[in-house]
């Protein structure tokens, strides 16, 4: 008699996303390239404070939450992100010069809003509605985030696309409003768009409240215990959307190459 327990690589119902944590990255492991897309808190960002008073913002790619999945799950990851970067500058120079259209994954990772909020409260850009996505302009943050997307599709057709939304903060109310409305945003583009899905820490991650960022904040980024807990979530939240959805990933081996099952979904 076979004890294993085959329950966890299944759809269980009733599960949440981050109900179970995934050892070692659980199904995330399938994709042997993911490209992260992100900014600061996709770089492995830390704040120095020197004695004269001097604040440092720092990328320390290595300890990103994309360079822990790539330890965890064997895989290569590509940080596509920097400090401070936003959909706009991405889509109209960031992309090209870190190399995300050259370098085609078979997933990718789109962690963006923090700073594009940030320029909405300033006047500096519009959040932006439906009627934006998949338009050419740059002008929005709907835009300029689906541009990247579209344009990561021409270079690689077949990738799966994770879209992820912002966490529950102590924000203030204008800026949680946005938050809200960057996630509806997540959700509409994954609506019109083939092989996308929402990572929606909004809705299922812990609260990034005070006690979350004694533990796990440095300043105003995380520390390195912050990007090994995001680095488990992200995988465990890819790992259940896999399971739940297993038509979907069955010939993601193909994904960059001429090859395909037509008796599958693809």
């Amino acid at each position: 008699m076979n004890d294993m327990n085959m329950d966890l690589y299944f759809n269980i119902e009733n599960e949440k996303p981050l109900d179970n944590l995934a050892v070692n990255g659980g199904m995330c492991g399938i994709f042997r390239t993911i490209g992260c897309v992100g900014d600061s808190l996709s770089s492995g960002e830390f704040e120095s404070f020197s004695e004269e008073g001097i604040v440092g913002w720092h990328d320390f790619y290595e300890y990103s939450w994309g360079q822990f999945m790539a330890r965890d799950i064997g895989t290569k990851v590509y940080n596509f992100s920097r400090g401070g970067m936003t959909a706009k500058a991405f889509m109209e120079s960031f992309g090209a010069q870190c190399g995300a259209w050259d370098n085609p994954c078979q997933a990718y990772i789109l962690a963006l809003g923090v700073n594009d909020i940030s320029a909405v409260i300033r006047g500096d850009i519009e959040l932006g509605t439906s009627e934006d996505i998949g338009n050419p302009p740059n002008d929005s943050f709907a835009g300029a985030y689906t541009n990247i997307i579209l344009t990561l599709k021409r270079h690689q057709p077949k990738a799966k696309f994770f879209l992820m939304t912002l966490p529950q903060s102590n924000n203030d109310e204008v800026r949680s409003k946005l938050e809200d409305r960057h996630a509806e945003i997540m959700y509409e583009i994954a609506e019109k768009y083939q092989n996308c899905y929402v990572l929606d820490f909004r809705k299922y991650a812990p609260v990034y409240d005070e006690k979350f960022k004694e533990a796990f904040y440095l300043a105003g980024h995380l520390n390195p215990m912050g990007y090994r807990l995001t680095a488990t979530m992200v995988e465990s939240y890819i790992d259940y959307i896999i399971r739940h959805n297993p038509e979907d990933f069955k010939q993601v081996g193909f994904v960059g190459t001429p090859y395909y099952n037509c008796n599958e979904k693809w």
